[in-house]
């Protein structure tokens, strides 16, 4: 039994398909803009040879009406007929420029890359010797040269076409990813919530037992620490709650409780200003940026290195960057390291720079990116947010 197609199959099948369609409508496209250029050049061809008959005729005060009447037709092909004698008898040319030299000598070099000028010439009857009266330079008609276009709009209007489809693919994907995300997070959230009640419970039967007071402290920590993951989970997919924070002390508190959980290896330093510096903040994503932040820099030194915070107050923003001694990113990883699903990690989903992302930039109005890398040295992330007056 022949399986079916899979999209991938689909797609390419499509794309195909396509290029086949727009190939044979640009070779015919093609064809019958030669053909057309052939007809142009039979119809200068007869207009040339009425021009020489009727310039014969008046040798012998004979013109043949039909001869008259070619000359006179207009078939809207530009064109310059210049004598033995160097006059320039324009038709189809704008009145306004003929009186230039310079745009008639222009034109007449535009239409020899065009066409090949046609000789104006007769038989004189009397001495049977060929006069030669002149050269007919003509170019392409209006309807050749908006057909000359024609496949390059064709192919304008194929590529808009695509750009539309393909950021339609891509943002129904995206929201599709994205509705992904937010029922697995709000699962988690979901699942976490039975056991943390019954911790809490047990919490309180082991203070009933009078267990030493230092050690359900830091059960207490984790615990809270847990509410916050839940909370922080159960809050993607909605538009959170910003209020009035001070950025240094959210950033001092999140960076001193990822210290005193970290390995020993690492050391932790921090220079921030000793002033508040209030912004709009949701407390919790922004708690959650900086612990991926701290643990995407703990994990490329490899458990053992140097870890630096800075807040830096240019007045108008607060940056916040965290430098590690890891391996660093190169340049061209720049960008992609925020999209969803990279990670240079053999474990791991590749969310955590995602969400740090979208909670900085979307939720917060403010930007994240690598601010500098040296491949083997080590690497710098900047968070800047706007400051409230």
């Amino acid at each position: 039994m022949a399986q079916p197609l899979n999209r991938n199959q689909t797609r390419w099948i499509i794309i195909v398909v396509s290029l086949v369609i727009i190939s044979l409508i640009l070779w015919n496209t093609y064809l019958f803009f030669q053909s057309f250029k052939a007809e142009q050049k039979i119809k200068m061809d007869i207009w040339a040879e009425a021009q020489s008959e009727f310039q014969k005729g008046l040798l012998t005060d004979n013109v043949n009406p039909l001869i008259d009447k070619i000359i006179l037709s207009d078939s809207l092909i530009p064109k310059i007929l210049v004598t033995k004698e160097n006059y320039i008898s324009t038709i189809n040319i704008d009145e306004k420029r003929v009186k230039d030299s310079t745009y008639i000598t222009n034109l007449i070099n535009e239409f020899k890359r065009q066409n090949t000028p046609i000789e104006l010439s007769y038989i004189n009857p009397e001495t049977n010797t060929k006069i030669i009266t002149g050269k007919l330079y003509y170019g392409d008609s209006i309807v050749l040269n908006k057909l000359k276009y024609y496949p390059l709009a064709l192919l304008v209007i194929i590529f808009l076409f695509g750009a539309v489809a393909y950021f339609f693919y891509k943002s129904s994907k995206t929201a599709d990813q994205n509705k992904l995300w937010t029922g697995m997070a709000k699962e988690t959230a979901h699942q976490i919530g039975t056991p943390l009640s019954s911790l809490v419970g047990w919490t309180e039967i082991l203070r009933s037992e009078h267990v030493n007071p230092d050690y359900l402290i830091e059960i207490e920590k984790d615990i809270s620490r847990l509410q916050t993951i839940t909370d922080r989970f159960s809050k993607i997919g909605s538009i959170p709650k910003l209020e009035k924070a001070d950025i240094v002390k959210e950033t001092l508190d999140s960076y001193e409780y990822l210290k005193a959980r970290s390995s020993k290896l690492i050391d932790f330093d921090i220079s921030a200003p000793t002033e508040s510096i209030m912004v709009n903040l949701n407390q919790q994503l922004f708690s959650w940026t900086i612990e991926n932040l701290v643990k995407n820099a703990i994990d490329a030194m490899k458990g053992k290195g140097q870890l630096k915070l800075v807040i830096i107050n240019d007045g108008k923003f607060v940056n916040i960057q965290i430098t590690d001694t890891g391996k660093g990113i190169s340049k061209q990883h720049f960008n992609t390291i925020f999209q969803p699903g990279y990670t240079s990690k053999k474990r791991g989903w590749g969310l955590g720079l995602s969400l740090a992302k979208r909670i900085i930039e979307d939720y917060h109005n403010g930007k994240i990116k690598v601010l500098n890398s040296d491949m083997g040295k080590g690497t710098t992330m900047q968070i800047s947010l706007k400051q409230l007056s």
